[in-house]
Order: structure tokens, then sequence, then C-alpha cells
């Protein structure tokens, strides 16, 4: 899981944050002036100031936050001048926007604030619709407005260019002022919240930001985005009365706190109204003590009561925002805050410590317990070690903390109470009569609480008396510090010391051991009195605020803050102390004597019976079970079968088997059977009822028909999985992870596949049949992967989440495996399901769910074959999980109208956003959000999520040391990844490289050669990319082929490959080291998904369809044959694995094939 921050503010205003990765709180320096209060999201943290101003600190990052601005020029042509800036005077502007509604002349454009800067000048847009303009970036119509084209005709009377500027947001990690507003100036904020960036369909990137003022009026912050998180302008909400405090969540849901402890809902946020439309009020928890404090989550709400009770409010969700009831928690607070998975942090009422909320999941969202986080702050470790670990003892306590104190025992007593003595101290501390009165700490109520805290403080009454013995020269005895308090009874749930009275008293106290001679294990507390903290290491921080808004825990694992690193240390310190009797040489005799006598013993238990016949020339073990079975004829059903694995061994140790499936035909019982050393692969078969997988043979594969099966539970699949394909792994004598020359391969359903390729292969003439290739699957869950010959391996999921190659090759169904648990990490994944609503119109009752007999169902898939409604629809296989409601999906190809709509003349047909006369029918897509977790071994690469990845296909001895790896994040920017070596798989950072227009595909070639596909279709080549400048210079257009839009494409040692919308392959010819951007596309095959070119120019694709003996097989693995310098774009296909396959990549393939001497061959290029 990717790193992420908790924030806080203690009551001197100082702003820390807590890495889940760390162990200390980091004081954020640059904060020029004291913090009352702030808020947190993954990318960005908002706070107000003392100056009651609204300051904006957003995470670097490898990629820079860049704004494009753009305006057209607009000319008319006249006889005179010909075309000039004279416009009609029913014209647009000259200088006006897309539309020409506004005026935009470059002088207008402005920097936001001085937090922007401007990358360069006004420049000329010469990219028209992926292709080059002629004549400065002029595109001609016949007026305005109308359809532009690049071509000047004979009847174009207008024409227009666009020109671009960029700019940069430079003030990252930095906490930067929110400029005033010029009208209707907000009144000094006292309270902020952001969220809304889990808001239903809304685009990525963008956040909802309410703030309340002095004067209890509530503001909400418009515009914020990834390219602009300062916002555009505040706009006032209205409310039913005076507001305190507010928080919005993650989605859909806020909430605020009313003066008279009342709570107000906001009703009507969405995609299209982030602010809301209304307020409803919901009484306060508790009739007679009104609410002080709310935090809402996804689908949670906390509140806080003036009594600084905890309560929890059930049943709220997107569909009841106000919820059902209040359930009252254990606790007292004084701010609570709700972060990223529903994660609770809250601010204890009696310690000022921060506390997690423990044991809260998806099931159990109130959770179970507090828990303190108590660790160090980065101006502790300032301070003596032994102070430290005094401080930090006691790392992490429940509800109520213990007293924390320092005892010495003998070695006798410790031997026997080793975790008992810090228990043992505070009961004896317990036991003595004090009464001395709690610090005052106020509570948080209103914008003063920070002063009173401060000036509130009372000093102890109580004396601390001294007792204390300094040991003799060359006595062992540790000298021990212990505060005793002999004044009145001891809280034992709260302890605090003043460390005021212990400096005006300058004393040390302590008390002698009751041994004489104590080791090193005894543990020594030393107080210093230095006062250069407000409050000192002995006395943890004393907090105002908390906000884990950015902070993401899973709830299924703990974070760093509670592994107490002192007490192992201090483990680790005894251990060395015990062992410093023993000198190495002592204990280097010591081993080799206990080896000695093991080699022995192995020698006179196994010698002796040498001479004894083998016993056993062959063990054979069956395994069975109960399952069904997909039956080869007609009618096609499921049928119960009994199914076995006979498995067996030689005296050489060599492993086969045989499985078998039982069945019964027309009352006769018969089987079929496969040989384990021919089973090729093995495919957990997408279904959303039954636990299905495929076993394939290579005479299954040419018939694309293999032996199905289906077992009664999820375990009892995993099981015969992990089994079956350890068996044959064994026969075929592999084991361990994938080797750096594996060929890598993903099915429709995120499954990880890898194949060891042999020289064989790509050998020519006769290369291996692609039908023989066996596949064992790898644990995880991926969208594409890309690999080279050093072994550096990336994945992105459906998410968009990078994930990099740990080296392990257990997870999913294989963890219950010995010796495949290695470097395996959990991973997640979250896909959309999509369904179709479609309507007819008809002139009485306009569009209706009505439609003719010959229609599709009203609701159903893409194809509109199949009848798809909210209700029956379920996720892709039982491992996926529903993790939204049904949403309208407005991110449709074509566009779509405000409803989600899109029209056509009738079904099928093509489909446009807006409605005509001659438009009868009309659907919108839904979609929801399902998620998978599972094991593999794959580490994420935060924080940026991606789109394409390609990595430099090393030759097998290659000297590269540092591997360009370039990638496409999901917002279509190119990267450049740095610092990627074979020990450093992961790299250091990214590098933007700068482009005019999104891009969707990338990959990299020999002589790092980096070309790109753009979203309009058109190609690229990026230009001097060398190991002094990775990132290159400029990019070279490059049209793509006539009437077509490339989407993907690979690039090798001397070719370039690429496929089209419409499933063309294109080879790019005349390329040379002087011209690398080639000549011509020359036309391939058609019937292509996807492509990859290997190191040595092999070509392997992902088929759309082929046939098979019983119906069309659609994605499936085909291997280009004939491919050789005089033949570049190969003679045939030869069929592999299919179908069911999505993603194929064989860059990692630096095995060179054999060399036969080639006879002239006739070119007959084939369709797969």
């Amino acid at each position: 899981m990717p790193t992420s921050r908790l924030w806080a503010v203690d009551v001197h205003g100082r702003v820390y944050s807590l890495s889940t990765a760390g162990q200390q709180w980091e004081q954020c320096r640059d904060a020029q002036l004291e913090f009352k209060r702030v808020t947190a999201a993954q990318q960005c943290c908002w706070g107000i100031a003392c100056d009651n101003k609204i300051y904006l600190n957003v995470y670097a990052s490898d990629v820079h936050i860049r704004f494009q601005e753009e305006t057209y020029e607009n000319q008319r042509w006249n006889p005179v001048d010909g075309f000039s800036e004279r416009l009609l005077p029913s014209d647009r502007w000259q200088w006006s926007d897309v539309t020409g509604l506004q005026h935009q002349p470059p002088s207008n454009f402005t920097l936001p604030s001085s937090n922007w800067e401007w990358e360069g000048d006004w420049y000329v847009d010469e990219n028209f619709e992926g292709e080059d303009t002629e004549k400065e970036g002029w595109t001609y119509a016949i007026d305005f407005p109308a359809v532009y084209t690049k071509d000047k005709k004979w009847n174009s009377c207008v024409r227009r260019r666009r020109w671009l500027r960029h700019r940069r947001y430079k003030s990252m990690d930095f906490w930067a002022e929110i400029p005033s507003q010029k009208t209707s100036l907000p009144d000094p904020f006292s309270d902020i919240s952001c969220g809304g960036w889990e808001i239903t369909e809304e685009p990525r990137g963008h956040l909802s930001l309410w703030a309340v003022t002095l004067q209890g009026k509530v503001w909400f912050r418009e515009g914020i985005y990834h390219q602009n998180p300062e916002g555009s302008l505040w706009r006032d909400i209205s409310l039913p009365g005076e507001v305190v405090q507010i928080s919005c969540g993650p989605g859909e849901l806020v909430w605020a706190v009313l003066w008279e402890g009342q709570l107000i809902v906001r009703e009507g946020v969405g995609r299209d109204c982030p602010q809301g439309t209304s307020w409803s009020i919901v009484d306060s928890p508790s009739p007679d003590v009104g609410a002080m404090h709310v935090a809402v989550g996804v689908n949670v709400v906390w509140v806080l009561t003036k009594d600084n009770k905890v309560w929890f409010r059930r049943g709220v969700n997107s569909h009841n925002p106000c919820g059902s009831g209040w359930i009252s928690m254990v606790g007292e607070m004084v701010m609570i805050d709700v972060g990223l998975n529903d994660q609770v942090w809250a601010i204890g009422c009696e310690d000022r410590a921060v506390y997690f909320r423990q044991g809260v999941t998806p099931s159990e969202k109130s959770g179970k317990t507090w828990k303190a986080i108590s660790v160090l702050r980065d101006g502790d470790r300032s301070h003596s070690s032994a102070s430290s670990q005094q401080s930090a003892g006691c790392y992490f306590s429940e509800l109520n903390p213990p007293t924390v104190v320092s005892d010495v025992e003998s070695d006798a007593e410790k031997g026997s109470t080793d975790e008992a003595s810090c228990s043992n101290a505070n009961n004896e501390l317990s036991d003595q009569p004090t009464d001395t009165p709690k610090p005052l700490i106020p509570k948080v109520t209103s914008d003063s609480f920070i002063s009173q805290l401060v000036s509130d403080s009372e000093p102890a009454s109580a004396e601390l008396p001294q007792e204390y013995s300094i040991p003799e020269e060359g006595d062992n005895s540790t000298l021990s510090v212990d505060l005793v308090q002999t004044a009145g009874p001891v809280d034992s749930q709260w302890s605090n010391v003043n460390l005021e009275e212990v400096q005006n008293q300058q004393v040390q106290t302590g008390v002698l051991s009751d041994s004489a001679e104590t080791s090193s294990l005894s543990s020594v507390a030393m107080y210093s009195l230095a006062m250069e903290e407000p409050y000192g290491v002995d006395e943890h921080p004393l907090w105002a605020w908390v906000s884990g808004g950015g902070c993401s825990v899973d709830c299924h694992s703990q974070p760093n803050w509670f592994q107490s690193t002192v007490n192992s240390s201090l483990l680790a310190q005894s251990v060395q102390s015990l062992s410093l009797s023993v000198t190495p040489a002592q204990m280097a005799d010591w081993r080799r004597q206990i080896f000695e006598q093991l080699s022995e013993r192995t020698k006179r238990e196994l010698d002796d019976f040498k001479h004894y016949e083998q016993a056993i020339e062959q063990c054979v073990w069956v395994k069975k079970g109960t399952m069904q079975w997909w039956r080869d004829w007609n009618p096609h059903k499921w049928v119960d079968v009994n199914f076995a694995l006979e498995q067996f061994s030689g005296p050489d140790g060599n492993k086969d088997g045989i499985i078998f499936v039982y069945y019964n035909y027309y009352e006769e019982k018969k089987y079929l059977h496969a040989f384990i050393n021919e089973v090729t692969i093995l495919v957990p078969v997408l279904n959303d009822a039954k636990h299905t997988f495929a076993i394939y043979t290579p005479e299954r594969i040419k018939k694309r028909w293999p032996i199905r099966v289906a077992a009664a539970t999820e375990q009892e699949m995993h099981d015969w999985l992990a089994l079956l394909s350890a068996s044959c792994c064994d026969s075929r004598g592999i084991r361990g992870p994938p080797s750096k020359q594996a060929i890598w391969s993903i099915t429709c359903k995120g499954d990880i596949f890898v194949s060891e390729p042999t020289p064989s292969l790509e050998a020519m003439p006769y290369p291996t049949p692609c039908d023989q290739m066996f596949w064992r699957q790898i644990g995880g869950h991926l969208r594409i992967v890309e690999c080279n010959s050093v072994g550096i391996v990336w994945g992105i999921g459906y998410d968009h989440n990078a994930w990099v190659y740990a080296g392990g090759y257990g997870g999913g169904f294989l963890q219950g495996l010995p010796t495949c648990n290695d470097q395996i990490y959990t991973q997640t994944d979250v896909k959309s399901v999509y369904i179709y609503e479609n309507q007819r119109w008809n002139p009485v009752t306009g569009y209706t769910n009505r439609g003719l007999p010959t229609d599709r169902y009203m609701w159903s898939n893409a194809s509109g074959l199949r009848e798809c409604t909210k209700t029956n629809t379920k996720p892709p296989s039982p491992q996926w999980t529903w993790v939204s409601d049904w949403a309208i999906d407005y991110s449709v190809s074509g566009g779509t109208d405000r409803e989600g709509w899109q029209y056509a003349a009738d079904f099928p047909a093509w489909y446009h956003s807006h409605k005509t006369m001659k438009d009868f029918v009309r659907r919108r897509r839904w979609a929801r959000k399902c998620k998978l977790t599972t094991t593999g071994p794959w580490q994420e690469v935060p924080p940026i999520q991606l789109s394409d990845v390609t990595i430099l296909p090393c030759p097998p001895n290659s000297d590269v040391d540092v591997v360009p790896l370039w990638a496409i994040s999901n917002k279509g920017d190119v990267l450049c990844r740095l610092g990627v070596t074979a020990l450093t798989p992961a790299g250091t950072s990214w590098l933007h490289v700068g482009t005019d227009q999104p891009f969707i595909s990338i990959s990299i070639g020999a002589a790092s050669q980096v070309w790109a596909i753009a979203k309009d279709g058109s190609a690229f080549f990026r230009g001097s990319v060398f190991p002094q400048t990775p990132a290159g210079e400029c990019w070279y257009h490059i049209p793509s082929p006539t009437k077509q839009k490339l989407k993907q494409l690979s690039v090798g040692r001397t070719s370039v490959y690429a496929v089209d919308d419409n499933g063309n392959l294109w080879y790019r010819t005349g390329l040379t080291p002087s011209y690398p951007q080639g000549s011509l596309w020359d036309y391939v095959s058609n019937n292509v998904r996807k492509v990859s070119v290997g190191p040595f120019d092999q070509v392997w694709i992902i088929a759309d369809k082929v046939q098979g003996s019983h119906s069309l097989s659609r994605g499936t693995v085909c291997h280009r044959l004939g491919i050789h310098p005089l033949q570049p774009k190969g003679q045939s296909w030869d069929y592999g694995i299919g179908g069911g396959w999505d993603h194929i990549t064989v860059r990692g393939n630096g095995m060179e094939p054999p060399r036969f001497s080639l006879s002239s061959q006739e070119d007959t290029p084939g369709n797969p």
C-alpha cells in the first residue's frame, strides 16, 4: 500500500504530519504562521492560520501541475486584402474562445495568483485532428461557425488558428495563501473541510471545499481540480441557521453543526451540483446536550456532543444521507475526524492525545476500540537517548493509557518477570497516597482554545521527595531514576509529569535497586530538564486538531505507528549484553563442533543401509472429488462427474500424472483423460454463477474447446488449481519464479500467466508451435504487463494503479503451497461493470421503455443481445464485491447530454450526444464499481495512475545500468521514470515530458527509439533520447494511415508495428538510423487487438476472432512466422492459446533463435 500522511495541529499552532510508513511526527517547517486547523486530501492539505485566512499545501509530485490557456485568432477574406483582421460587424471577435462568444485577446490572460508562473510565450498549435496544418496553423471554413479543415478551398471565406500558452503551479510543499475574492469577500474563516473526490461520476481530481466564517455563514469553493488546485471563487450557501462547524466526506455526505446544537445535512449533492440544493435538520443525539462536532466519511457519520460523548449514526448512505438513528460509543473526545476507508481519528478529552479507531471494516463501520498513537516528534530526537526511550517506553495503550514510570530489578527478578516490570512499577506507584490535581485542559469550543490551553496550565502542588544512591567504583549496579509522588492518590488512568515543578526544584529523584548487582537488562530513566520545547519528552504533546482525509489505512493491516521500535531495540541491547561473555572465537568453535557431530550422526544412520535394495520402485497417489463438467456434445450443459488426479513418481524422482473425468453416457460409465505432461494451461474462467476453470492440451487448443469443470465452492476450485498447477510444473521440471526471458500474458479476467520460451520458439523455418507452449499462473490481478530481458516487470491494474514485480511466484490460489509465499503482497483492483438502458420514441408518449418486438432488451449489455438489469447483474465473478451503487456514466465515447443519453436513428447505429429529428432511439450507460482483493508478487508504485507503460527491451548481455522506462498517465501525460535498474525496478521519480495533447499508447525500442500515439490517433516520434537526456528534446509528428486512427503500437529492434481502431495491423517501412521516423505505413493484417514486438523483432498479437470447432474464439494469442530481413512483415500466423486473452508481451524474450539458411520464399501475408 502506498504511503500517505496523517495531519495534526498541536495547541501551539504547529502543523505536523505522520506518514503511514514512519514512526515519528514530522513538523511542517515552512509554515510561517501558527495554524488553527487543517483538512487534508490525498494530494493536498488546506488550513486556517491564526490570521483567519485559508492556506493550501500541495504535495510535490514528479508531474508538474500545468494548465493550458488557449485563444483563437479569427480572420475573414476580402477581395482587397485577402485574409485580414477586418471582420464583419456580425462576426466573432478577432481574438475569441472556441465558440467565438467571448473576447479573449492574449493580453487579457493573467496569472490567477502569485503561486503560478508562465512556462513560455504564446505559440501556434500546428496540429489539427492528428495531422499537421499548413500555412502556420490556419484552418479554413466557409463561415463562422462551420466545419473547419486544414486545406484551403475556393469557398474558404474565414479562417482561424489556435494559440496556446502553459502556466505551471510553483508553490509545491509550501503553505500558499489562497487569494482573496475581489467581490463579496467572505468574513474571516473559523472552520474548513474538503472532500468530494469520490462523488459519483465526478471527474478524477475534483475536490469540494466547504468553509465556515466567524459569523456562522457557509461558503463553497468552486473550480478545484487537478489543474487548478486553488479553485476559482467562493459561493455563498443559504442556511437555516448559524453554523459553527462543517464536515465534508469523500462522497456526497456533507453535515454541519448549528449554534443551537442541532445538525444539518446537505441534500442534492452530485456531479452536476457538488454544492447541493437544500438542507435537512437532524436532532442532536442527546435531547439535553447539543452537538459540538461532526465528522463524515463515505457512509459513516460521527458526532461529539458538548459533554464530549461520542455518537455513531447508523443507516447512512448515499440514498439516505440523514441516517436512521444514533448509537452511543465509548470514550470522551474533543475532536473527531473520518478519513479514507471510513477510518476514524480523534483527540482525547483528558490527555489531548491522538486516537485511532481500531476494527473499522466495511462490515463493522463503528469499529471496536480506541488506540492511542504515541509516537515521537522529530524535535524529540535532540534529547538524550535514554530519555527518549523512557518517553516512548509505553507506546500504545487503550482508551486510558497507563502511568509511565521506570523500575529497577535484580537479575533474579528480571528472569521471572521480564514483561511485567512496567506494570509492577505502576502498582507500586499507585499504592502510595497522593493527591495531585489533574492539569486543566480546556475543551475546544471556540477559537480561543489554544490560548486557554497555554495560559491555564496549573503547577502541581505536590512535592517530589528525592532518594538517591551513588554506586561505588567497580560496582555493576545501575542507577535508576524513579519519579514518586507522595501526596494524594495517583490516577492510574492518566498520569502527567509537571516539568515546571521539576525545573524549579532542580533535583534528581531515584530509588536504589534491591539487588547489589544488576545487569544491563535494567531500564534507565533520565529526565532532561532542558526547556527547548514547551513540553518535554516525558510528557506527550497536546494536540488540538487532526485530519485523516489523506491518510489511507488498510482495515486489514496496521500502520507502522503500532510497532514499538524502542522495545525491540531494548531487547536487542539485552541480548547483546548476555552474549558479551562469549567471544567470537568461542562461538566459531562451538558451531564447528555441532556441525561435526551432525555429520557423524548422518553417516552412522544412512551408510549402513546402502546395500539394501529399493523397497518401492514407484509411488502413486490419487485425489478424487465431485465436480461438474461442461460436456462436449450437444446439447451442451453442466453434468455431475467424478474428477480425479492420479500422480506417480519413479525411482529417479520424476513425477507425472493423469487427469480423469468420469461421466455417464446413456447410463454407460465412461471417462476422458489428459496426461499432466500434455496440459498446457489451467485457466480460471469468467463466470458469475459457478467456480469454473478450463484445462487445455495442444489438441484442445486447436479445437478451441477445453475441458471445462466447475467446483462447488471457491476454496475447492483454488485447491484443485493449486494442486494441478504444481503437478504440471513438477512434470516439466519448472520451479521458482519466472526467468528474465519469460513471456507474460493477461486474460480478459485479469489473471496473469507466464511461459518459459525455448530457443526453438523463434527458429526458422520450423519454430515450436504456439499450442505446445506451457503457461503457468502467477498471483495478482492486472490489465497490462510489460517486461524486458533484465527482469524488470511492470503492470497496470484496471484502476490504473502501477505495480512492479517483486520477484516472487506465488499468491492468489497458490498461497497455500509451500515455498510459494516469498515476496508476496496484498493487491487490490477496482473495475466498473456497465449496463445500458434503452428507449424508443413514439408520437404519443415520447421516449419510453416500450420497444418494438424486434428491438433489443430495454436493459441490456453493450451488444443488446443479453438482458442485464440492475437487479440481475452481478460482479464478474464471485471473487469481486460491489463497492458502489449504480450511477449514470457520462464518460461514454461520443458524449452524452446532461441526463447521460445518447441518440441514434435505430438500434444498433452510431450514437451522438444531441437529439435530432431523425433520432428514434436513445440509450444511456450505467456503471457500478466492484473490488477484488488478492495476493501476488507485486508492489505498488505510487502515486501517479497510469494507462500504458513500456520498458527498453535490452539484449541478454546488455551493459545498460539505468533502464529507460516510459509511461502515460491516466490523464494522457507522458512520463519518463528515472532510476530504474535491475536492483531497483521501481525506480526513484517521474520526469514529465511535455505534449500538446493527451497520449494513449507508448513504446520504446532499441537505441531508445520512443514512439507514441496521441488521443487523435496520430503517431509521434521522440527525438534525441540519450542517457544524458533521458526525456529527449522534441516530438516529431507522423501521420496515421489514411482514414485510420491508431490506438496501440510496439517498437522492436528495427521494426515498428501499430494497430488501428478497426483492428488493422500496420508495419512502418523505411526506418534507418539516419531517418528513424520511417517513410510510410504498410498494411499487414486485420483482426488484431494488440501487438507486441520483441528485442529481435519477434511479432506476437492478440487476435480478435479465431474460428474454433464449435464457435468463434475471441482473444487468441498468435505468433507471426517467417520474419527475416528479406521479409520483415512475415508470412503467416501460428495460433496459440485462446480465447479470452487480452494482452501479451514478448519484450523480455532475449533468447536469440538458432540460425538456418533460408531459401527464398514468397510473400503470403495472412489474417489471423
